[in-house]
């Protein structure tokens, strides 16, 4: 079979976070959620460890802990200089306040949003000092969870890649009964979106960020 690259391009460039253009009036079937971990789940894992597992949370009562959660979190991101600020000249400088904005208004109306997802997995990297274990641990879990948006993606879904809550994870593991040794890695605030697509995002050149067999060496 040949893969329609152009269509796999434009899923792969517009694949964006989404917040403020969330449908929050319309239901999201159980089995759309269940079809797209489905394809994550074909996503490469460390060893086919296959460590991972995915939370559905569609509770009005735990949504909203985990959106005052979210609230604090941002709160306290606020409070500590997080993210640090861009140099003068940052291309990326006149984006950030639109991105700030944005987070703010999801904390804002993020327990209206049909469907929760965590994606977790197990192990605790805080407790292991080998790097390479680290690595290995996070890298079994996000190719799914990317996955996971590229097949919400292609089904008229949004969602944003969001950690904020994880200031509070082990009241919300409490919460959702998620043993002490999985980790959550991210929430995804699940929902069609309004409008009719996306377009690719400014970015950084990439040969600026491409080295060629040594750091700092570009072609």
């Amino acid at each position: 079979m040949t893969i329609d690259h152009v269509a796999t391009d434009k899923l792969l460039t517009t694949t964006r976070s989404v917040r403020k253009r969330l449908d929050l009036t319309r239901e999201v079937e159980p089995q759309v959620i269940q079809d797209c971990i489905d394809i994550a789940m074909q996503a490469p894992t460390g060893t086919n460890a296959q460590n991972w597992a995915f939370v559905v949370i569609t509770d009005p009562a735990k949504k909203k802990f985990i959106a005052d959660a979210y609230r604090n979190g941002g709160e306290m991101m606020a409070g500590s200089g997080y993210p640090p600020p861009l140099e003068p000249g940052d291309p990326r400088e006149h984006v950030m306040p639109k991105v700030m904005e944005s987070a703010g208004y999801l904390g804002e109306i993020l327990e209206q949003v049909p469907v929760f997802v965590i994606a977790c997995v197990r192990g605790r990297v805080e407790s292991v000092p080998m790097v390479i274990a680290q690595a290995s641990t996070y890298g079994s879990i996000l190719p799914a969870a990317w996955s996971f948006m590229l097949a919400l993606r292609s089904r008229g879904l949004g969602t944003a890649w969001t950690t904020i809550h994880l200031f509070q994870e082990k009241p919300i593991s409490e919460l959702l009964g998620i043993p002490d040794d999985w980790t959550q890695t991210v929430l995804f605030p699940v929902a069609y979106y309004t409008g009719d697509d996306f377009k690719p995002a400014h970015r950084l050149p990439s040969d600026t960020m491409t080295h060629w067999d040594s750091w700092g060496t570009h072609r």
